[in-house]
């Protein structure tokens, strides 16, 4: 047993240091529950799509089913979706509960390597703010997932180690695949193992220490080069700003680390989206990260002798880092080199030394000094708590969370466009407008802050300035469905139909698998009397998606232009069916029946559809109609005064109104009906139709 610290669960208050650890992280993440979903939280939290069992089937066997293939994360999100649905509060709570087990086992962990200050190295793992980014932000359960198997396959392959059981050796190794299947940064736990046997014996054999491990390595390589092909590919992590030279990429890695250091040291001013670094390799003073980086090793190493204990740790951080210090690509690149949950694993290793130094501090100080390190101690981890709580407040919903990235960071043009959508989503456009040229400012060919300027242009009434940046967006993104799809309904608004005919088809042809494009393409026909490819496009949609009740109703349109009224009723029922909230698909069921003589079934129909949404002047104008035809005229009338109230010009409602007062023997009123009717229908002109 090589004499190691053992942790027995029968040992009198074995697991209250755990329970420390679990309460302290849901005090400090309090706030953190009453946040909602940000960002690209909708990426992670189970589309509707893959809600269902051929959905879990899809998230494993499907590449780009999800953003990335994380096939265990996504299972974990499809099993939280069944169990709180769309309420943030749960996700939340996943995810502080894993973050304080994964201190746990970071605790036993270092207890089993006989690391001094192992329970405080995991309390500061708890309370650091540099983790609130992990925690608070539902979308980073890959980070506490992935850490919380990453530690538990290294705890028991460190058994595994001293002890030589094969069953050890393969549920280590099943934990790591697992955590493997949550985040890829699980590949470097190898690597670190072989740290950690070096500080412990001062070197290393290849038999026992490298042999058992080659298969983790393989498993490792294997999965990085696929996660690195699904970013590239899926993510959209290529281009001209992932393309950096060689000798960038060793500037940019030089830099992270002693920026990673910095925020660990002294976590201040933290933000979600840091300034983008200007990598140059003409600049002198950028080769002295690197530099120092290099030197700082060389030192460490120098000192081994004396104690292997820095160098290790060291390792231990920069080898975690590797696969987000720049030398391979990653999407997020595209707005900052550097993010506080890129550190969240890496994290551990200053901890723990950190934690080693001041317990060690502590047992050779004197009385007074060792009361005045622990009070200190408490201190520090007093305020990086509050320092924390503080930070999961700027997580709260997407406009608080993106007014907190441009206060500290004015240049962040994701965060300037992501805050106009939010705007434009509560109808303020002028404000929105304002963020998205901001973001152009800061970056002229970002295609997003275009195509969601053009937007927010089209909706003021301003379609030729929005066409116009829908233009400029399809000139960064050529490939880009979702450009063309919007640009072809700018152009249809202004009547150059047939130009967004071609754009609809470019769109489809882009992105077979893109429901809106079959939609649009099957309006626009049906808007040039095209009935056959109106009807064609529809079905189509409904291939794509064959539980879409719009498509249903849409489809049940064309067809009853077309003259084929029974197949119309069909669709009109799917739709209703499909979504019994669907007033608009209601009142058309009721001019079906209407126009095939079933007026009972009709009256119905409007009747439903006004019980949906009673401010539908069509509903209730039919549903006059056929009260009228049955004589019942008080009821008849109160259907046109909703109509006309609704529709103050609708000549049609007036005169019916006014015939059925004549009926009633009401002249002089009736006569004001009438009159009206007559001034609307002069007013209107001649119709330019036949």
């Amino acid at each position: 047993m090589n004499g190691k610290p053992r942790l027995s669960c029968n040992e009198p208050g074995a697991w209250l240091p755990a329970a420390g650890l679990f309460v302290a992280a849901v005090l400090t993440y309090l706030p953190a529950l009453r946040c909602g979903f940000i960002w690209n939280d909708a990426d992670y939290v189970t589309a509707p799509a893959l809600r269902s069992l051929h959905g879990l089937w899809l998230i494993w066997f499907k590449l780009g089913a999800t953003q990335q293939y994380y096939p265990l994360l996504h299972t974990a999100f499809w099993v939280e979706h069944r169990l709180w649905g769309d309420s943030a509060m749960g996700y939340h709570l996943v995810n502080i509960l894993l973050h304080a087990g994964s201190a746990s086992l970071l605790w036993i962990t270092l207890r089993r390597l006989a690391v001094p200050g192992a329970w405080l190295a995991a309390l500061i793992f708890v309370v650091h703010p540099v983790c609130a980014e992990s925690v608070a932000w539902i979308s980073e359960e890959k980070n506490t997932l992935s850490t919380l198997f990453y530690l538990a396959a290294a705890f028991i392959y460190l058994r595994f180690d001293d002890e030589r059981r094969w069953t050890d050796y393969g549920l280590a190794l099943g934990c790591f695949v697992l955590a493997l299947l949550c985040k890829t940064v699980a590949a470097t736990l190898p690597c670190a193992l072989l740290v950690v046997f070096w500080w412990r014996r001062g070197r290393l054999e290849s038999r026992r220490d490298f042999a058992p491990l080659i298969p983790w390595i393989a498993v490792g390589a294997a999965s990085g080069l696929i996660s690195a092909w699904v970013e590239r590919v899926y993510v959209g992590a290529s281009g001209s700003d992932f393309a950096l030279t060689g000798m960038d990429r060793v500037l940019v890695a030089g830099r992270a680390v002693w920026f990673y250091l910095g925020k660990l040291v002294w976590p201040a001013g933290l933000n979600f989206i840091y300034p983008h670094w200007n990598v140059s390799a003409d600049a002198a003073s950028q080769y002295l990260y690197p530099a120092a980086a290099g030197l700082f090793t060389l030192g460490l190493w120098l000192v081994r002798k004396r104690t292997r204990a820095p160098l290790a740790a060291w390792l231990f951080f920069v080898g975690s880092l590797f696969p987000t210090l720049g030398f391979l690509n990653v999407f997020a690149f595209l707005f900052s080199y550097v993010a506080d949950h890129w550190q969240y694993l890496a994290s551990i290793g200053v901890f723990a030394f950190v934690a080693a130094a001041a317990a060690m501090a502590l047992a050779r100080a004197s009385v007074p000094a060792r009361r005045a390190l622990q009070a200190l101690v408490l201190a520090v981890v007093g305020l990086l708590a509050v320092m924390t709580w503080r930070e999961c407040g700027t997580f709260r919903d997407p406009k608080t969370f993106y007014t907190a990235i441009l206060e500290r960071n004015p240049d962040a043009f994701m965060a300037h466009n992501n805050l106009g959508i939010e705007l434009q989503h509560d109808d303020r456009f002028d404000e929105a407008i304002a963020h998205f040229r901001e973001a152009l400012r800061i970056r002229p060919d970002y295609a997003d802050a275009h195509t969601n300027l053009g937007l927010a242009l089209c909706a003021t009434g301003r379609y030729e300035e929005g066409i116009s940046h829908y233009r400029a967006a399809i000139q960064s993104e050529p490939s880009n469905a979702v450009i063309h799809n919007d640009l072809g309904v700018a152009l249809a608004h202004i009547g150059q139909v047939p130009e967004a005919i071609g754009q609809y088809k470019l769109a489809a042809r882009l992105n077979p698998d893109y429901l809106d494009p079959a939609l649009n393409l099957g309006f626009a026909y049906f808007r040039i009397h095209r009935l056959p490819e109106a009807i064609a496009s529809y079905e189509r949609a409904l291939r794509l998606q064959p539980n879409n009740a719009k498509a249903e109703n849409d489809l049940g349109l064309a067809l009853a232009a077309a003259g084929q009224t029974d197949e119309a009723v069909i669709h009109y029922q799917k739709a209703v069916l499909e979504n019994p909230d669907f007033a608009e698909a209601y009142c058309n069921l009721g001019a079906a029946y209407g126009a095939n003589g079933r007026y009972d079934l009709a009256a119905k129909e409007f009747e439903a559809a006004l019980k949906v949404d009673d401010r539908m002047p069509d509903a209730h104008y039919n549903l006059g109609v056929i009260l009228a035809a049955e004589h019942e005229l008080p009821q008849a009338i109160a259907q046109f005064e909703a109509t006309v109230r609704l529709q103050p010009n609708s000549a049609d409602a007036e005169l019916e109104w006014g015939t059925a007062l004549q009926s009633l023997g009401q002249a002089t009123e009736a006569r004001i009906h009438l009159d009206n009717a007559a001034r609307l229908k002069a007013n209107a002109g001649p119709s330019a139709e036949p």
